[in-house]
């Protein structure tokens, strides 16, 4: 076995693990190649937390199978992990990864010979594994999996700019509409001195950005994201990483990946302030603005706490970008609840919305409530909140104009681009200079353009 190609769907977290495989099978003498190409080793790293996350992993999974029929297909992520019924047409001569913390150990024994090519592209007789065989091969392995470390650290994030840390796993919030809690049970963070060896190795590799992510990153250092296990109902552990974090020599910009209003906590507030390579941008997951609707989520807030967190943050932080995702069309979601959450939206002023359709998610306390709301309707009340969100975008971005801000540069292709400190794609003017990736520039900003802005790149 000689090389390895990685598919990855889903959120920040899948990203970094997908990095965390990259190092471990490179660490094993493979080489990556491109999904495209053919490999003797495909993984695919699923996502299942709505019906279109998982329809799109079991197209995936098939189109390795149809691209690369003599691979080894190894299938990881969130999918695998959770038995309501979605992979079972789909699992021919592919290895099921159903435990996170077994990966590495398996894909130590896949890439170290133990299955191959010559022989199946399954386990047949291992635990943890479903299995369609297709021809007669036997198969050796064993039943017992040594014990072995997981994945490892990051050194550095292939093709990326911006480069995402996990410092944080697992949710035992159970919000009714959501799956992750049945995929990811286990709560857990990774020691502050690990953090910070991982940062410190992510800069020297060249990457001037870190986005400092979790499944539940406001439960730092705790045992579960219920805040009434807390003390206080508080948890300042984040910002004590933070604030460790952003004295590393050389770190550019650090962002937080999403939080929860009641994550923001003076303390964080205080760090941000204190450092300025923390950039002026959260993203605070609204869900709803009805209080009745958030109840039934089983959200830890309700309309009001969101809107004092949002007044402490532009209290404390100049013009900071806010950035959001709103599901619409939750079981029972009335007209009047649907424009209690555009009345917030507004009095907010999000600087970008992430429109969610309700996905009645197999497992989850939502998809057993009846009262469903017409898809015409939720169709309506989609392209309400998509005007509504370049409406906002476009002000929130217009008081800048004229103002200098500074790039990361994301692409070099074409027009060049890079993304602000709050977050927004700013496009350059024609420019005789042809900036390197991954570079930091100072420009002038002119006007609003497609869903970013234009800048002119300043003399250096």
């Amino acid at each position: 076995m000689k090389t390895f190609s990685i598919n990855t769907l889903g959120c920040k977290v899948n990203q970094y693990e997908s990095q965390q495989i990259r190092e471990l099978l490179e660490q094993l003498g493979l080489r990556q190649v491109e999904p495209s190409n053919k490999s003797d080793l495909l993984v695919v790293n699923t996502c299942c937390v709505t019906h279109t996350a998982s329809a799109k992993s079991r197209q995936s999974i098939r189109k390795s199978q149809r691209l690369n029929p003599d691979a080894v297909i190894v299938v990881c992520g969130c999918l695998p992990t959770v038995q309501i019924g979605e992979l079972d047409a789909a699992t021919q001569n592919v290895h099921l990864a159903k435990s996170h913390d077994d990966l590495a150990a398996q894909l130590r024994q896949i890439a170290g010979g133990n299955v191959t090519t010559s022989e199946s592209q399954y386990y047949q007789t291992c635990p943890n594994t479903t299995i369609r065989p297709e021809s007669s091969h036997k198969i050796k392995c064993k039943n017992e999996l040594p014990n072995l470390p997981n994945l490892p650290p990051l050194s550095s994030f292939k093709g990326h700019t911006r480069a995402f840390l996990k410092v944080q796993d697992g949710c035992d919030g159970y919000c009714s509409y959501c799956i992750v809690p049945k995929t990811r049970p286990f709560v857990h963070s990774k020691p502050p001195e690990a953090v910070l060896r991982e940062a410190q190795a992510l800069v020297g590799s060249g990457h001037r950005e870190i986005v400092v992510t979790g499944i539940f990153l406001g439960a730092y250092s705790q045992e579960s994201v219920r805040r009434k296990s807390w003390p206080n109902r508080q948890n300042d552990k984040l910002a004590d990483l933070l604030d460790k974090v952003a004295e590393i020599p050389d770190l550019a910009r650090i962002r937080l990946s999403s939080l929860e209003p009641a994550d923001v906590t003076p303390r964080l507030l205080d760090t941000l302030c204190k450092h300025d390579n923390i950039m002026p941008h959260l993203h605070l997951s609204l869900q709803s603005g009805s209080n009745a609707v958030l109840k039934k989520m089983c959200r830890q807030y309700d309309a009001d706490e969101f809107r004092r967190r949002v007044e402490s943050i532009k209290a404390r932080l100049d013009r900071p970008a806010i950035t959001t995702d709103i599901i619409v069309g939750f079981p029972g979601e009335t007209d009047a609840e649907f424009e209690q959450t555009v009345d917030l939206a507004k009095e907010v002023g999000f600087a970008k919305t992430h429109v969610f359709t309700f996905s009645a998610r197999k497992g989850t306390a939502a998809a057993r409530m009846q009262t469903t709301v017409d898809n015409r309707v939720i169709k309506e009340r989609s392209r309400i909140l998509r005007n509504l969100n370049a409406e906002l975008g476009r002000k929130f971005r217009g008081q800048f104009v004229g103002e200098t801000t500074q790039i990361l540069v994301e692409s070099n292709n074409g027009q060049i681009c890079g993304r602000s400190e709050r977050y927004f794609m700013v496009y350059l003017d024609g420019t005789e200079k042809y900036p390197s990736k991954n570079e930091l520039l100072t420009v002038k900003l002119l006007e609003n353009h497609k869903d970013g802005m234009l800048g002119h790149l300043l003399e250096k």
